[in-house]
């Protein structure tokens, strides 16, 4: 069988990694340290379906703060790693791509030593490229890095993300644009940016990218 696709490129939290509680856990500690609006429990399931633009304008985060916070928060992160796993049936998919010869990136706003510890080391090795540190509306650009790197056609690319900015940034590029359910944002505002793919569940991966009958 040959896949559909030669290259996945995958987001990493909200994506491969279960992620989305930390962040919560974290969030009034950095509104406090860094002078934004705190995440009010009710406001929690709006703002899944609102774009990471909308995000920032509700909680009230000038533009010029978001490198210092991205820093602070990896430099968190890297000492509680362990605090954060992988979804379930993320590994069986990475696992099932290598196996049938599709080539794995991986592009994240995230540190890339963070990535590695949550990945583990054997799941690490999958990835071809790493593309990480991304600001946070410069995934474009690194999707172009990893296209250049890679020597691979955007029509061979698929890639998957959990946020309205990974569909964005795919639609950009002019590579497959996959969205998943299980991640940050709600299904109603990823559907109104007409991503190529939905899924709700990882093994769809598999169905779309190497080609398995629907």
């Amino acid at each position: 069988m040959t896949p559909r696709y030669r290259l996945v490129i995958f987001d990493f939290d909200g994506t491969l990694a279960d992620s989305g509680d930390w962040f919560l856990s974290i969030a009034d500690h950095l509104a406090d340290r860094f002078k934004f609006r705190r995440v009010a429990a009710d406001d929690v399931e709006m703002l899944r379906g609102r774009t990471s633009s909308e995000v920032i304008r509700h909680l009230g985060i000038p533009r010029w703060k978001l490198p210092a916070i991205g820093r602070y928060v990896h430099a968190l992160l890297a000492q509680q790693a362990d605090r954060i796993a992988l979804f379930d049936g993320i590994v069986p998919v990475l696992q099932h791509l290598a196996a049938n010869g599709v080539r794995i990136a991986l592009v994240t706003s995230n540190a890339e030593d963070n990535a590695r510890a949550i990945l583990g080391p054997t799941n690490a090795a999958m990835f071809e490229r790493f593309e990480c540190g991304a600001s946070l509306f410069g995934k474009a650009r690194r999707y172009r890095r990893v296209l250049r790197k890679t020597g691979i056609a955007a029509s061979q690319v698929i890639s998957i993300g959990d946020e309205t900015r990974d569909v964005v940034a795919a639609k950009k590029v002019g590579v497959t644009s996959a969205a998943v359910l299980w991640g940050y944002a709600n299904r109603a505002a990823l559907t109104q940016l007409q991503p190529d793919f939905l899924f709700e569940r990882p093994d769809q991966v598999l169905d779309v990218v190497l080609g398995a009958p629907d």
